[in-house]
């Protein structure tokens, strides 16, 4: 009875964090369902294009979602050891880190005319795919800074500015992509590049936005965040650092897998980039949830690790184990039964609509397995443990998962679906590995000799 009581709390405890943590992770992919949405409509160039473009932009925001999410386990330890007062040094030194981050990749996006190149890409969709991505990354710094923002949140256990910031952004992309894609007002139409610039602009709004919530709640007040401007400190940014680069090298290698499959998708003609773009894009608002909640696993864990509640460790992770296996059911049903409704809200185009929802099958059947790494991941994140389930997401993505798919697609002859059937292979071999890492590490006591100091 007390065990059931016990997990009944943390269960309560998990969702109480992770529901404004999964609505606005729902929210922050709609800004790529607008994008969408809006290009469809302007034909399948346009929506290539914008397929292109987005897989590009997908590498940033991969490196930078990986790079800060060092700020929340971190953050949740010093909670959880009773170390609170130690929380603005570390955002502060976290806020320069990601303005150098941010800065690095938007420079780093000036190679994307020799990436398509090489990928070979539709030569039809590559000016405008250029030209979004020319606009859109001066959002690169904005999307960094505001990654750290809400992470240190994050990790104080407040989640509720996760959800209204991430609204922010589709209330704004929204109108103001329309504005200038489709040329209203009295503006000239601009198609890919309007969209990129819209996508900027909704970016540092909500940053600037977020940074003066941040400076005002009473919630933060105590924290002193902004009481005054601190260089640069090698020590705390190399540990966070230490922390980042691995979960960056992982969220990369996942994200590089669906990347890659788009570039490579990219020789196939635009209706099958098209419908690549519609599905990868269904799954990726599928995908918030099981985000979501691991997001939330790591602050549950975290903070177990802090106050060095060895049993409060195994109950956060497993309870949110099992919360995202209930909720993969549900998606997976979903895209199951209505592949071809969904489909047909990105586009009229028939010829895209009936391959998208067939590509949204094989999006139905990896549901489980991207649930479970998604969710291992972050309970590993929670206890800092990033080198070795770094290596394992390059062996799973890589060695199986894009060989797979590489080979079924090309030699194989199968296309598309090919690619698809190697995302399966790839997402099941990690979800199989990082679960294993886990329960390793939680059963045992040798997660204690991981290291579990809160501070930076």
């Amino acid at each position: 009875m007390i065990e059931r009581q016990r997990i009944g709390r943390e269960l309560r405890a998990t969702l109480v964090l992770a529901l404004p943590l999964v609505a606005g992770q729902l929210c922050a992919v709609g800004m790529n369902v607008v994008d969408t949405v809006l290009a469809g409509h302007l034909g399948a160039r346009t929506l290539g294009a914008v397929a292109i473009g987005t897989a590009i932009w997908n590498i940033v925001i991969l490196v930078a979602i990986g790079l800060m999410l060092a700020v929340p386990p971190s953050v949740a330890q010093l909670v959880g050891a009773g170390r609170k007062h130690e929380v603005a040094p570390l955002y502060r030194q976290a806020l320069w880190l990601a303005l150098v981050t941010g800065v690095l990749l938007q420079l780093g996006l000036s190679a994307a005319p020799a990436l398509l190149e090489r990928a070979r890409i539709d030569p039809q969709i590559v000016p405008e795919a250029l030209a979004f991505l020319a606009a859109l990354s001066w959002g690169a710094p904005a999307q960094c800074l505001f990654f750290v923002s809400r992470g240190m949140s994050e990790g104080l256990g407040l989640t509720r500015p996760t959800l209204w910031f991430s609204l922010l952004g589709v209330v704004v992309l929204a109108p103001l992509g329309w504005v200038l894609m489709y040329g209203r007002f009295g503006l000239p139409p601009m198609g890919a590049r309007g969209l990129g610039i819209a996508y900027a602009i909704t970016l540092w709004l909500q940053a600037l936005a977020l940074f003066v919530y941040l400076a005002w709640h009473r919630n933060y007040r105590e924290l002193c965040l902004f009481a005054h401007l601190e260089p640069p400190r090698w020590r705390p940014i190399a540990g966070l650092l230490a922390i980042g680069i691995p979960m960056g090298f992982a969220i990369v290698m996942e994200g590089g897998l669906f990347i890659a499959a788009a570039l490579l998708i990219g020789s196939l003609g635009a209706e099958v980039v098209a419908a690549h773009q519609v599905a990868i894009n269904v799954a990726s608002v599928a995908f918030m949830i099981p985000l979501g909640l691991a997001m939330a696993i790591t602050v549950r864990v975290g903070q177990a690790v802090g106050r060095e509640d060895v049993s409060g460790v195994r109950h956060a992770g497993f309870v949110g184990i099992g919360l995202v296996l209930a909720t993969q059911a549900v998606s997976a049903t979903v895209l199951a039964l209505a592949a071809v409704q969904i489909a047909s809200v990105y586009t009229r185009d028939a010829a895209v609509v009936a391959i998208a929802a067939h590509l949204l099958l094989f999006a139905a059947v990896f549901q489980f397995s991207d649930g479970i790494q998604a969710a291992s991941n972050g309970a590993l994140r929670g206890l800092k443990d990033t080198r070795i389930p770094a290596l394992l997401c390059a062996f799973a993505y890589w060695g199986v998962g894009m060989t797979t798919g590489w080979w079924l697609a090309f030699p194989g002859g199968m296309g598309a679906p090919g690619l698809w059937l190697g995302l399966i292979a790839g997402l099941s071999v990690a979800a199989v590995l990082l679960l294993w890492r886990f329960v390793a590490l939680a059963r045992g006591a040798s997660w204690q000799r991981l290291p579990v100091d809160a501070s930076v």
